[in-house]
């Protein structure tokens, strides 16, 4: 999937949802493969149905097939004018009917499976450097109970924990793409270089050139 010296960054976006005929964040995904993460790094975008079946065939596939070093969910909420950071999946309580009129059995994402993940990103210090730098995003522990903490919970149990969501706006200002996808490239690229050094204690240090733009 990717050449030898390229690192593969996983990107998905939604598909039609509700009046949302071409979701926001599938546009966002495109964007974020038109403009690339930086050298060395290939990015493979994926639209995911709004379908609990299928897009957790989907997410298995790209585990199994892809392999990627992180993979990047990206979910609309109508409720928020912010990009929020998520940092945990949870496994019960999706009630709610997906656009093919499904409800998984058991309210739950994968069947005896913990009852949340988080992602190994640390989120909250990512926030806090982020905003410092400028940059307008928000901390989340709840990706609510449906699609999106669907898929990122799936995801997060495949990857061990090297995956995230990202809620973003889906209108307002900071929801046309041409701010949009500078941000999240910024967030992105921050994201990777936290994996690079999260060991180190330099790695409250992150360098935001990409983000330096969105100010």
């Amino acid at each position: 999937m990717s050449s030898n010296t390229s690192e593969v960054v996983v990107v998905t976006g939604f598909g039609p949802f509700r009046k949302y005929l071409i979701n926001p964040s599938w546009q966002a995904a495109q964007g974020l493969k038109a403009t690339g993460l930086g050298e060395g790094v290939e990015v493979y975008i994926k639209e995911l149905p709004v379908s609990y079946v299928k897009a957790q065939q989907l997410i298995s596939h790209i585990w199994e097939t892809v392999s990627p070093k992180l993979a990047v969910h990206l979910g609309i909420d109508p409720g928020t004018k912010a990009v929020r950071l998520e940092q945990r999946g949870k496994n019960q309580g999706y009630r709610d009917r997906d656009v093919c009129g499904f409800c998984p059995e058991g309210n739950c994402c994968v069947a005896g499976g913990p009852d949340k993940v988080d992602s190994i990103i640390d989120m909250k210090s990512l926030t806090r450097l982020l905003n410092s730098s400028g940059l307008d995003v928000m901390y989340s522990r709840d990706a609510g109970r449906y699609l999106c903490d669907f898929v990122y919970y799936h995801s997060l149990l495949l990857g061990q924990g090297r995956a995230i969501f990202i809620h973003v706006p889906a209108s307002g200002k900071l929801a046309a793409p041409e701010r949009l996808v500078p941000l999240l490239r910024a967030v992105i690229m921050a994201m990777l270089h936290q994996l690079e050094v999260s060991s180190s204690p330099e790695s409250d240090q992150l360098q935001l050139q990409a983000g330096q733009s969105v100010r």
